[in-house]
């Protein structure tokens, strides 16, 4: 047997669940019940099983169940490709997050070689309208699915930046002390760089040739006006020292991949995903996300666990139906919740259904 699947999951004292229990099958998983009932808090753990800061962009502390204020726990087992892992996440005693992995310590970058997680949540149906930062977020997210390692370099970069731009506000202009952060700087950004690139080739790919109801999308990584990026370890290193005369006057580092932006076209109709309408933005972010998965099908060996909040709330009885379709033609464990047991109707018949009630109790209900 193989594939990527969460097989078991249990949660102490995580969000509103003092206690929660599942044991889970391969394929959709509907997860539905009213509002404020847990919904998204079971997601939100399963998105915890990947590196990060998770699906909510939470700080830890905030997932700890009041009033209790004990800490939480969340224990996995993952069949990844040909392997099972047990996996255990959690926080105690004011400490940062702690992660172990079949019974060893590791980090949130193991993590990442192990399961690839990818999320839709209702706060990004705003994101080809808003600033930039959640545009970069989405496309990081999507580059880590393909390399573990780009979360390790984006901390890296951000660090020797942080850095950096300490020097630069307190007007520090000595050359000494800026070659080894910009150094780093460089070599971390041009593996950034390379990454963001390799995925968006990958997601071109995908989509070129897809059977699918959902429209397809031009990707560009692009710069703010004016703010054009050196690429390449050396050139980025040569950016970086030319441009301290300026990053001095702003007091911070003004270009580089921290300011890239993700753009998006809808082929179709040639026109940016910013000027389409609300659907059309609901379903060129789907697409994105079946792309992602059909993408990683290939080079990772099997497609991704998906966490679709809310994903069939604003889509018509076609679209939904389309969006299972595509879910369970891909093979993906998908993770999806709403709050009506109709939203997921035509939903394969073996698909896994669960209800959650707001006393905190989840049952598997059959389909009629």
């Amino acid at each position: 047997m193989t594939g990527l699947a969460l097989r078991k999951l249990r949660l102490s004292h995580f969000r509103s669940h003092r206690t929660l229990n599942l044991d889970c099958t391969p394929g959709p998983v509907a997860i539905y019940g009213p509002n404020g009932a847990g919904k998204t808090n079971i997601i939100e753990a399963i998105s915890m099983l990947s590196p990060g800061r998770g699906l909510r962009r939470a700080a830890a502390d905030d997932m700890i169940r009041k009033p209790e204020a004990l800490g939480w726990k969340i224990a996995a087992e993952l069949q990844s490709l040909t392997q099972i892992h047990e996996i255990e996440t959690w926080l105690e005693g004011g400490q940062g997050r702690n992660v172990r992995i079949d019974g060893k310590s590791a980090s949130q970058v193991a993590l990442g070689r192990i399961a690839r997680v990818l999320w839709l949540v209702p706060s990004m149906d705003r994101l080809w309208l808003e600033g930039a930062d959640g545009r970069r977020r989405f496309l990081d997210r999507m580059v880590l699915s393909f390399d573990p390692n780009h979360a390790q370099n984006t901390l890296t970069y951000e660090k020797s930046m942080r850095e950096r731009n300490r020097l630069l506000k307190d007007q520090i202009r000595d050359a000494h002390w800026y070659r080894a952060l910009e150094a780093q700087m460089a070599e971390a950004g041009a593996a950034i760089q390379t990454a963001r690139a390799h995925a968006i080739t990958a997601l071109a790919q995908a989509q070129d040739g897809a059977e699918t109801e959902f429209p397809r999308s031009d990707l560009e990584i692009i710069m703010p006006e004016g703010l054009e990026v050196a690429i390449g370890k050396d050139a980025l290193a040569d950016s970086f020292a030319a441009s301290r005369p300026r990053d001095l006057a702003a007091g911070r580092t003004i270009t580089g991949p921290h300011r890239a932006d993700l753009s998006a076209i809808f082929t179709a109709k040639g026109v940016h995903a910013k000027e389409c309408s609300t659907g059309e933005q609901k379903a060129l972010l789907i697409s994105l996300i079946l792309a992602n998965g059909r993408a990683l099908a290939q080079s990772f060996g099997a497609p991704p666990i998906l966490l679709l909040d809310e994903v069939a709330a604003h889509l018509d009885s076609n679209r939904r139906a389309a969006l299972y379709h595509e879910i369970t033609a891909l093979g993906a464990q998908a993770f999806m919740t709403g709050t009506g047991e109709e939203l997921f109707d035509s939903l394969s018949a073996d698909a896994m259904r669960l209800h959650v009630s707001e006393t905190d109790n989840i049952s598997e209900v059959a389909p009629q």
